[in-house]
């Protein structure tokens, strides 16, 4: 179990979905994950323990996607607008108050990958995670992971370095994660060469993978991998009511044995990376122990 208070510059954050159907989406994930959800159709927010774990938002009208979206923390939304476009990337929304969270820009890498930048009001990020039901890791699908390491790098302070088949994207300075975590404890993200569509993809922990699947068939959702041992981890991969294979999806991941949560952590797995064949990153909630974390 990890709770956090703060996120220095840098850091992914936040996680929340938007959804054409968000209420259909707040019962779902209430009854997946046992979140309390406050709040109403248009933003709300999922709660664990009476801590914030993730957002739900209405399908704007911008064009942004149905996806999972990570945020990042960043100093200045503004300037790091900037710096997004000055190292390759796009700004899709310009910066925006989301008055009293905070201020917030959805961004593109290089290659398409979208994810937002977040410069913290009232919010600074998920307040629990690494814990059943709550967010573990963020993790980037590319086929170009060199432009994209550069981009990453020019923006966030990123330093990649290739870990097996993944590459670690590490933030020199930072300590976070978990102390029994097998990884730096300044990994902030991990990035996977891939010939799927380009996009970031987000993780939670489970208990029980099979119930977790069951539960979410019993719910409207569909599954798009069935359980699957990816040593040393128990893993699936899901759509919820309103997703796709192309769509809002989620992984579903746990750990066999007595290895807690809080031996494990947020933001930056290797192994876990090794995602199944052809499953697209946009939107993808997976179901996981992560490694190592915020």
């Amino acid at each position: 179990m990890s709770e956090r208070d703060v996120y220095p510059a840098g850091v992914p954050c936040w996680v929340e979905i938007i959804q054409a159907d968000p209420e259909a989406a707040q019962r779902f994930y209430a009854e997946l994950f046992g979140w309390e959800v406050v709040g109403g159709a248009e933003y709300a927010v999922a709660r664990l323990r009476g801590l914030d774990v993730a957002g739900i938002a209405a399908l704007p009208a911008s064009g942004v996607p149905q996806a999972w979206f990570t945020h990042v923390r960043v100093e200045d939304v503004d300037q790091s607008a900037a710096r997004v476009v000055d190292s390759g990337g796009t700004v899709l929304t310009a910066p925006f108050d989301a008055e009293p969270a905070g201020r917030l820009a959805v961004i593109a890498d290089p290659a398409g990958a979208q994810l937002c930048l977040w410069q913290a009001g009232i919010r600074e990020g998920a307040q629990v995670v690494n814990e059943a039901g709550a967010w573990s890791m963020s993790a980037l699908q590319t086929p170009d992971p060199e432009a994209v390491g550069a981009f990453y790098e020019a923006v966030f302070g990123w330093v990649s370095e290739p870990w097996g088949p993944a590459t670690l994207f590490r933030l020199p300075g930072y300590v976070g994660g978990e102390p029994a975590q097998p990884v730096p404890r300044d990994v902030v993200a991990v990035m996977l060469a891939t010939g799927a569509p380009a996009g970031w993809s987000v993780d939670f922990w489970v208990a029980d993978v099979e119930a977790a699947v069951s539960g979410a068939a019993g719910l409207g959702g569909s599954v798009i991998a069935a359980p699957f041992d990816r040593p040393p981890f128990r893993s699936a991969v899901l759509a919820d009511p309103g997703g796709s294979p192309q769509e809002p999806a989620a992984f579903l991941d746990c750990l066999p044995h007595q290895v807690g949560a809080a031996d494990l952590g947020h933001r930056g797995r290797g192994e876990q990376q090794d995602r199944a064949d052809g499953h697209a990153a946009p939107a993808v909630t997976r179901l996981s122990g992560s490694l190592n974390g915020v």
